[in-house]
């Protein structure tokens, strides 16, 4: 079978969660690199549907919008819930990793000098909801008694926070358990290990 392909920046970006997810289940990778001088020709930008990276292929199926990548991975590897109710859960779960991801990419590219302090200040807040439910659900994953794209969604953010604020998760066992069980997981500590994945920026401004 022809491995995946994925075409993005050399960064981890929106992307650390589709590569740990793949990573985790033994998938092949393809890596289409695209360096910023390249996608700022328009060329590149002109042959996306929505003019942004990253694009993702399956074959003759091509998707763009990281979340849509997920869902897809999620149905295909069986990470998307054992019924249609978990199924249902596990999207309200990404979707509120994806509100929090949102908050974080806009202090990074537009409030870091003048928002990192709020933001650090304000996480405990925002990380609250996710404590009460894995502390809830003793399976350890957001929903049901597998992991799901879900997940691997909320570590890849959780571990972006980690880099912000080394302290952030001290006062939330739950996550911080979650964490470091998924971060124990063969593949994906064999990724998180990988000198390729480990000196790629997180973010494409440098910040982090």
């Amino acid at each position: 079978m022809a491995p995946y392909t994925l075409t993005y920046f050399a960064v981890k970006g929106r992307c650390g969660a589709l590569k740990m997810m793949l990573a985790d289940y033994g998938q092949q990778l393809k890596e289409n690199l695209v360096t910023f001088e390249q996608w700022g020709k328009g060329d590149i930008k002109a042959s996306c549907v929505f003019g942004q990276l990253p694009k993702f292929e399956d074959g003759d199926l091509v998707l763009y919008q990281s979340n849509a990548m997920l869902r897809h991975l999620g149905r295909k590897h069986g990470a998307y819930g054992k019924n249609d109710c978990e199924a249902s859960l596990i999207d309200m779960m990404n979707d509120s990793v994806e509100d929090l991801r949102l908050k974080y990419i806009k202090m990074i590219y537009q409030e870091y000098e003048t928002g990192k302090e709020a933001f650090i200040k304000d996480l405990a807040n925002q990380l609250k909801p996710f404590e009460t439910i894995l502390a809830k659900n003793k399976s350890g994953f957001l929903v049901g008694d597998q992991i799901s794209f879900a997940d691997y969604n909320l570590f890849d953010l959780l571990l972006n926070f980690k880099v912000l604020s080394s302290t952030c998760l001290d006062s939330f066992p739950a996550l911080k358990s979650f964490v470091d069980k998924t971060a124990a997981r063969p593949k994906i500590k064999a990724l998180l290990e990988c000198d390729d994945f480990k000196k790629m920026p997180i973010n494409g401004n440098g910040k982090q």
